[in-house]
């Protein structure tokens, strides 16, 4: 096979294309989370049912991401990645001429389902192309795309809708993505290690019950949901919080809350380092902590408490993922893609059911009911990681079970 080398002007391309891929692809994702109190007023909705316009997005890509890995391995990687830029790019800019809130929450359904095609391949195809022993810096280059896509994108529509409204604000979005779908067109190259190959439907389904049958792996498939579950829900309603007196926020102000997402990066290489050092088990459950504690600190009146607290619970929360994903790698010994796949449907998943569940807390019992739930979900991620103690999956540094004849 003839892989991409570091340093070379290939390796360079590559790297920025899948940079500008990622930021594209989930600053469309999670461009509506700021925007969900101007939903609120524009169309005369709760906090719950604005929230459906990430949810249905986010439960769209996380059931397509199963299956578009199908259609790749026929037609091809780049092009299925470059049509899922385009695609979801035009649908945004079909959004800002949304006559009501139905017609917006379609238009993010086939988004979301369209939107799948990069995340869901960008990995694999970066395996195929680029040199192995350099493979870790890329897919670290991708991933920072995809985290400052998440927050840029949240910023961008929240300053922009300060300034003009929020369908100004996802017009300049959505073309800012078209031109980043024409960079990741020219600077990616063609696939040089693609094998066409037919894969049936019906074995897809089959493989991706394997993982579901391993205790361990459902354990960490339920860490993702109640993670992701717990940080949409505290971003989708900490703006309604501060929109509202004592505080009185702009979007634009409430959007820099964002800037946070930089915590993750720190978090999760430093916390993935200290669980090869001391056990997945133990700093998975200190990073439970520190995002219940995070959580607890908004319930504060203090507006400087509440963002040391929202900027605890971001390092938490990416700490916990970034161990609990790399887990599921160790403790697949088979079908490793599928068990991928189905950690990140559980962790879309609980994206998409808990933000809107969320705002049925917070309807009903304000700040406290968002806390209380998030609560509710760390007690379950305690209960699960005592589980995978228990099972002898905290013991796995080296990608080999404990007892390799048993199914934990």
């Amino acid at each position: 096979m003839t892989y991409i080398q570091k340093g070379s002007r290939s390796f360079r391309k590559t790297s920025l294309a899948m940079f500008a891929g990622g930021f594209s692809t989930f600053a469309l994702l999670y461009c509506m989370q700021p925007l969900m109190p101007e939903f609120s007023k524009d169309f005369g909705i709760s906090p719950a049912t604005a929230s459906l316009s990430l949810s249905i997005s986010t439960i769209a890509m996380a059931v397509t991401m199963l299956f578009v890995g199908i259609l790749s391995d026929q037609k091809g990687r780049k092009i299925i990645m470059c049509c899922s830029l385009v695609g979801a790019s035009a649908v945004g800019l079909l959004l800002t001429l949304s006559s009501g809130f139905l017609t917006l929450l379609i238009l993010r359904m086939i988004q979301g389902m369209i939107l799948a095609g990069l995340p869901a391949i960008a990995m694999t195809y970066l395996s195929e192309e680029i040199n192995p022993a350099h493979l870790g810096y890329a897919m670290g280059l991708y991933i920072s795309g995809n985290s400052i896509g998440g927050m840029g994108g949240r910023i961008l529509t929240s300053t922009l809708t300060d300034l003009a409204n929020w369908r100004t604000a996802l017009g300049i979005l959505a073309l800012l993505s078209i031109v980043s779908s024409v960079l990741f067109w020219q600077w990616l190259p063609a696939s040089r290690n693609f094998k066409r190959r037919k894969v049936r439907f019906s074995d897809t389904i089959r493989t991706l019950f394997v993982p579901c049958k391993d205790p361990a792996l459902l354990c960490l498939y339920g860490l993702g949901f109640v993670f992701m579950g717990s940080f949409v829900t505290l971003f989708n309603y900490i703006g309604y919080r501060l929109s509202a007196p004592p505080y009185l926020l702009g979007s634009g102000l409430i959007g820099w809350i964002f800037v946070v997402y930089i915590m993750g990066t720190v978090s999760s290489t430093w916390m993935g380092r200290q669980s090869d050092r001391y056990g997945r088990y133990a700093v998975m459950g200190v990073a439970i902590g520190i995002l219940l504690l995070g959580a607890l600190l908004t319930l504060t009146g203090s507006l400087w408490v509440m963002i040391i607290g929202i900027a605890l619970f971001t390092f938490g929360f990416f700490g916990g993922h970034s161990i609990a994903s790399s887990w599921v790698g160790l403790l697949a010994l088979e079908h490793r893609a599928q068990s991928s796949a189905l950690y990140l449907f559980f962790y879309y998943t609980g994206s998409s059911i808990s933000g809107t569940l969320g705002g049925i807390f917070y309807a009903s019992f304000g700040w406290n009911g968002v806390i209380l739930m998030i609560t509710g979900y760390m007690t379950v991620a305690l209960i699960l990681n005592v589980v995978l103690k228990r099972r002898g999956a905290s013991r796995n540094t080296t990608g080999k079970r404990p007892d390799a004849t048993r199914t934990i």
